[in-house]
Formats: C-alpha cells, structure tokens, sequence
C-alpha cells in the first residue's frame, strides 16, 4: 500500500537540500541533490510508517487512482 507524505524541502546555505515533514515524526533526510533527497526520504518515512498499527495513518492518504506531483524542471 503507498501513502502520499508531505516534505518541507529546502536548501540549506552549505548548498544540500533538507526534508522534513510534519506527517511523518522523526523524518529528516538530507541529501547532495533534491533527487538524492527524496530518495533518503522515502527509505527513512518506510520505518515509521511500517511500525505504526494498520488503519492508525490518519496524518497521511491513500493513493488514488489520480493524484497530482509537482515537477521542478530547472532551466
């Protein structure tokens, strides 16, 4: 089963991107690039969520058939 988490990314004056999220407690995953970032992201948010009682997720969704991403195409 997925689950939509929301991350904070942002970039951090020594030039590596920071996530964190108020869904999921605890994950802070820190990376070169925001690819690299999103990629720690989901293997730290994979812990928590599996250790949490099945239908106790009520701070994350359930993806749908139809879900919208945001992609950052840089120019």
């Amino acid at each position: 089963m997925e689950h939509k988490v929301i991350l904070h990314i942002e970039k951090l004056p020594e030039g590596v991107y920071l996530a964190t999220s108020d869904s999921v407690q605890g994950l802070v995953a820190q990376g070169r690039t925001i690819a690299e970032t999103l990629e720690i992201a989901r293997d730290v948010a994979k812990k928590p969520l599996e250790a949490q009682a099945p239908g106790s997720l009520p701070q994350t969704v359930e993806f749908g058939d139809r879900f919208e991403y945001p992609l950052v195409v840089g120019l």
